[in-house]
This record gives structure tokens, sequence and C-alpha cells, in this order.
């Protein structure tokens, strides 16, 4: 039997808080509004096992259904209420880039929760995605509230890092294809004009590829922001040195680039920072180049192409900079940045074929948490697949028990094997594809353990 309670906010306040891992008679799903709109769910299992899950869902686009989620996926959803854990989580209050707003309203439904249910024996917070982001800030801002966290996929470069890194490709792009064309990449007055930049650079992009050398200078511009040559399910993986079906998805995932996180999501963003939180002033795109895993393959392109590879670096370095706008970098950095200072246990997951936040943001938080002496709190572990946030659910259950072993023991097995052997156990029918993977250093790393990047 399933019990269904649809209640707002008020009403939860109003509950005697019951003791802690209160039995629950039958399975029990809860929707409500907190205060501040947002929307929250919770779903509660008989025999609860005492262990809160508060998860954090990614990027909504401004305009796009804005649900309360409390899993990344219906399968995990099941796997995890059938092993008792109690699931809860909000949609935030706003769409976008919801930082300030998801962190208040996560806490306040955690805090629902523990009205209605008592005080759990173990609260985890995890998050995909965006969610990643919004996670390890619960973790670093509030890790009384926590025992441990799991981010998955995230977005753990923090804010100013990911839209510097956003800027780069679609700066090459235009210096590149679109010299002349004036498109705009920052500084959008509403999103009919990100819309209007989007789709010229499109058009550009779209005819570069037809011919050798614009191929070439978009794998440049791909490797700039490490889109790798594998990055989609439906991809069929080339083999290390087939340069042309490489940039052939990596082309895909730059249109995908285009389409949404350079130009809507970037207006969406700056209309709350008040300004352009992003820069390339003094950059070295040479430097940059050589720094990136794609490296071998954008020279190669440039070889088979005939085009020199020399010239257009020379052209992207001499190329009129982008500056921030000060103001915008502060509340950036005030909201969406983070420390490295972690005060509990966390894993954190990536794909190695990520093209939307590729695999070298987990670099950017080490980076983070070695300057901040968290290190031995952190452990970062990599499912070797393409795409973004494509874990199975035996690798996400798998990644959690990994989590709770670290809590139970004092102690991390967080190897590639312990991994796979607990994915293939909570879910047989799935891959395990944990592997061994260390990520290139991340382009233009940003955080508060490092003075140093607090000017642009």
């Amino acid at each position: 039997m399933r019990i269904r309670l649809v209640l707002p906010a008020v009403a939860l306040f109003a509950a005697t808080a019951l003791p802690a891992q209160a039995a629950v008679p039958a399975d029990a799903h809860v929707e409500g509004r907190l205060p501040s709109g947002a929307a929250y769910v919770m779903d509660v299992p008989a025999g609860w096992n005492g262990t809160v899950l508060l998860y954090s869902h990614g990027y909504t686009p401004a305009g796009s259904p804005n649900p309360a989620r409390n899993a990344p996926d219906t399968d995990t959803r099941g796997k995890l209420l059938a092993a008792g854990y109690a699931l809860i989580g909000s949609s935030y209050a706003t769409t976008g880039w919801a930082l300030t707003e998801a962190v208040p309203d996560q806490l306040a439904t955690l805090d629902l929760f523990t009205e209605r249910y008592g005080p759990a024996r173990r609260t985890l917070a995890w998050g995909t995605s965006y969610g990643g982001l919004v996670t390890t800030a619960l973790a670093e801002r509030h890790g009384d509230r926590f025992d441990g966290s799991l981010a998955m996929c995230g977005l753990v470069q923090g804010g100013v890092a990911n839209w510097n890194s956003t800027l780069d490709p679609v700066f090459a792009l235009r210096t590149l294809l679109a010299p002349d064309s004036g498109i705009r990449l920052t500084g959008f007055t509403g999103q009919d004009s990100a819309r209007a930049a989007a789709e010229a650079l499109t058009a550009a992009t779209d005819a570069a590829q037809r011919t050798p050398g614009g191929r070439a200078r978009i794998a440049l511009a791909a490797a700039l922001h490490n889109i790798p040559g594998h990055n989609d399910t439906t991809q069929t993986e080339p083999g290390p040195r087939d340069w042309a079906a490489r940039q052939a998805n990596q082309y895909t995932a730059v249109r995908g680039l285009l389409q949404q996180p350079a130009f809507g999501w970037r207006q969406e963003a700056e209309s709350r920072a008040g300004g352009n939180p992003s820069w390339n002033t003094g950059v070295d795109y040479t430097a940059m180049l050589r720094g990136s895993p794609l490296y071998k393959e954008v020279t190669e392109l440039y070889k088979e192409a005939g085009a020199s590879l020399g010239a257009d670096l020379a052209a992207l370095n001499r190329a009129p900079r982008i500056a921030a706008d000060p103001r915008a970098v502060r509340w950036m950095r005030d909201t969406s940045v983070l420390t490295g200072r972690l005060t509990d246990p966390q894993l954190m997951i990536h794909t190695t074929g990520d093209a939307l936040i590729p695999v070298q943001a987990e670099s950017a938080y080490r980076r983070a948490a070695t300057a901040a002496g968290s290190r031995p709190l952190l452990r970062q572990a990599y499912v070797g697949g393409p795409g973004h946030c494509t874990f199975t659910p035996g690798e996400t259950v798998g990644a959690l028990h990994t989590l709770e072993h670290r809590l139970d023991t004092g102690h991390w097995d967080a190897s590639p094997a312990a991994l796979n052997a607990r994915a293939r156990t909570a879910d047989p029918a799935s891959e395990a594809r944990y592997l061994t993977h260390h990520p290139a250093s991340y382009p233009r790393p940003y955080d508060l353990a490092h003075p140093e990047d607090a000017r642009p």
C-alpha cells in the first residue's frame, strides 16, 4: 500500500516531530510547496532504513517545466526505495543559474522532512550536473547538516571557471570562422539577442564543417573546451587515430554548446550577475591548446587540411579580447565559486566522454581541495563511457554504497574494482564501467582556495 500526501509546507511545519527513524507504516509520497514557491517531493518507504538522500537536480533552462525531483531517474529511485532509503528534493524556486535559491530551498526541504519524520540516522547530499555544484556548495557551506555527499558529473569547477571555459571555444569560432561578423559573445540584451548570436555563429560553424580547413578549426575550438571525440551514446566509438570521426562527433557537441549553454544560458546567468562574469584577457591560447588532451588530433587535422595551426593561434592571440564586468565577477564569485573546504567525506564520479561538463572539471576541484587541506576527505572516480551523466543505475547506487562504506569504516575503498563490484551487486543486469583515469588539468581554474585566481 502506498500513501500519497500532497501537503502545503505550513502543514508539515505544524506537525509534531517524531523520534529519529520514525516508523513509516506504509510507503509515503509527499508533495508540496515551500514558502519560496519551490515545489518539493518526498518518498519514504515503509521500513525506512534511517538514511535520507537529498537530491539536487541539474540545470533547468529558463521557461522550462520545473518539477521537484528526488532522484536522477526512475530506475535508480526504485532501487533505492526498495533498499529502504528516503528520497527528498526540491525544484528550486527559479530556473536557470539558480544557486542562490537552490541551496536554501534544499535545506528547507530537509527541514520539512525532519519536522515530519524526525532526525535521520544519516543524511547525505547528492546531485547531478549543475546539481553537483549545488551538492558541493551544500557540503562546503552546511557540512554540519550532512554526513557525506556524492557529486555526479558535477559542475564542480564552479561558476567563474565554467563561464570562462564556455567563452573560449566560441571566441575561437568567431575569430577564425567569422572574424568580421560582429557576433556578440557576451553582454546580451535579452534572450532574443542571445538567440540571434547563437544562430549566426552556428551558421558559420555549419559552413566551416564542409571544408577540411573549417573542420580543423572546429576541432581547435573543441580542444579549448576539452570536448572528447566520443561524447554521445548514439555515436560509434572512433579508433584512437580516426581523427575525422572524432572531429565529426565534436562538431555535433560544438553545435549543442552553441544552441544553449554558450548563449541562452549565459544570458540568463548574466542577467543575475548584473553583467558579464567571464573574460579572456591575458589568455595564451597556444599554451592552452598544448595542455589539451586533444592537441594531437588538432595538429593532425591541420596537417591533413594543409592549413597553418600557427597562423590560426597567432590570430587568436592577437584578436581583441573580452573583459569581464568586475561587479558580475564578484557576484559569481560570492555565489557560485567553491572553496575546496570539506568537513565530511565526498565522492565525485564523472564519465570520461562528457562534452557538456568535461571530465577535467574534476581536476579543478581536486586543485581546490588540495589547497584547502581536504584531499583526505575527497575521492574522485571515473566511468569509461560517452555522454553527460550517463551512469547506469548500478553505477550510481554503487557509488552511493562506496560513500557509505567510507562513513561506516573511516576508510576509502573507491578503487575501480570495488566500485564495479558494488555496481554489479546493485544491478547485475547492467554494465559496470569504472576505470582508472587521470584527467588533464582544467584549462582555467578559479576557486576561493587560490587568491591569485581573483584577478581577471
